[in-house]
């Protein structure tokens, strides 16, 4: 029984350039751990080949070093890898794949599915028909050829793309690029390995997304698989489990904190976070300074624990208590314009800038 392991989107040399600089390159780096994880899990699990569906690279513009340690971080599997330009590494005239070629950086167990046609891998008991990208977007569908693709008789048929199924999915993935969503049934095959959905999808019992490997954004998706897919036979249905491989867990929380026990289950949850996690917080509601003060120690505590945390405040007001203006003590001019603001009422740009006053004031306390 055949047996693949399927990935898709690693998108390494990615930067995360909107993180802080503390923390974008281990995440990086992640990524490129996670293709080592895969390799462990390809030899551990005994599969026949892995098929690595598109987005291998984040750009064309990768630095040397980057592709070298790619292709070195394969090496703990030592069968077949199939890599699969995606819209990020389209098989350009001049490409990443190109220039990993001459670097000679290639190992010989690496495939570059650089042209649309059936390689066949006997020895595994399948046949595979890429539909790699050679730009980053395309507007007709570059599995099509696959229909009228032959291949040997008793030899599995794998086919291997990177786009968007047609009616499924949303509107606003990486590509635009469109496959059909009856190809398997079209082109007769066994399997088709998709790439560009960064979560682990089924589209139906032959084609499935595997998602990224290690997340990378907020969207909850399942990201950070694998798959495994068993094939006993040509025509046989594939058994396919999803293996996580992730390191990082990306979250985004919302929170509204109007009461104390708002805050309370906010603290609660940040307080359960883990160094593993990759968090993006927003916040709105109000808040008196006493419920300020613990938030940003919450918050404090939290940034140093986890792998990054981004927190929005912006729809979130500080509105201070009778009882936290007395305790600011502020007189002469400052006791003054506290006491103007505060006969302003209902103001909202009073209340704007007591709420401020109000904040500077504690700090300074």
């Amino acid at each position: 029984m055949p047996r693949f392991l399927h990935t898709a989107d690693w998108q390494i040399g990615r930067q995360f350039a909107t993180l802080s600089p503390d923390n974008a390159p281990m995440l990086a780096e992640a990524r490129l751990q996670a293709v080592e994880r895969l390799a462990a899990l390809a030899s551990a699990e005994g599969v026949d080949a892995v098929l690595v569906a598109g987005d291998v690279f984040d750009a064309q513009t990768v630095s040397e070093r980057t592709v070298r340690r790619l292709f070195n971080a394969l090496a703990g599997f030592a069968g077949p890898w199939l890599l699969l330009p995606g819209n990020h590494d389209a098989a350009l005239a001049e490409s990443v794949w190109s220039r990993a070629q001459r670097l000679g950086a290639v190992p010989p167990n690496a495939h570059l599915l650089l042209e649309p046609c059936v390689q066949r891998f006997e020895a595994q008991g399948f046949a595979a028909l890429p539909a790699p990208l050679t730009q980053r977007h395309t507007h007709h569908d570059l599995t099509a050829w696959f229909d009228a693709a032959d291949t040997p008789a008793g030899l599995l048929r794998i086919g291997i793309a990177h786009g968007s199924v047609q009616g499924i999915l949303a509107e606003d993935i990486d590509s635009a690029n469109p496959i059909a969503p009856d190809r398997a049934v079209r082109a007769r095959l066994d399997y088709l390995a998709l790439g560009d959905w960064h979560g682990t999808k089924a589209i139906d019992a032959r084609i499935w997304y595997a998602g990224t490997p290690e997340p990378d954004r907020f969207r909850a998706n399942e990201a950070g698989n694998a798959l495994l897919v068993d094939i006993a036979a040509p025509g046989a249905t594939p058994q396919v489990r999803s293996v996580a491989v992730g390191q990082y867990r990306w979250q985004q929380i919302d929170a509204a904190l109007q009461v104390d026990s708002d805050l309370d289950a906010l603290l609660d949850q940040l307080a359960a976070l883990t160094p593993q996690h990759v968090v993006d917080l927003r916040l709105r509601g109000q808040l008196d300074l006493a419920a300020r003060a613990r938030l940003q120690a919450g918050l404090g505590a939290a940034e140093a624990r986890v792998r990054h945390l981004q927190a929005d405040q912006a729809a979130l007001r500080l509105v201070p208590t009778d009882a936290d203006i007395a305790g600011l003590q502020a007189d002469g001019y400052l006791g003054d314009v506290i006491a103007e603001l505060r006969a302003e009422g209902d103001s909202e740009q009073a209340q704007d800038a007591l709420a401020l006053l109000a904040g500077l004031l504690a700090e300074r306390a």
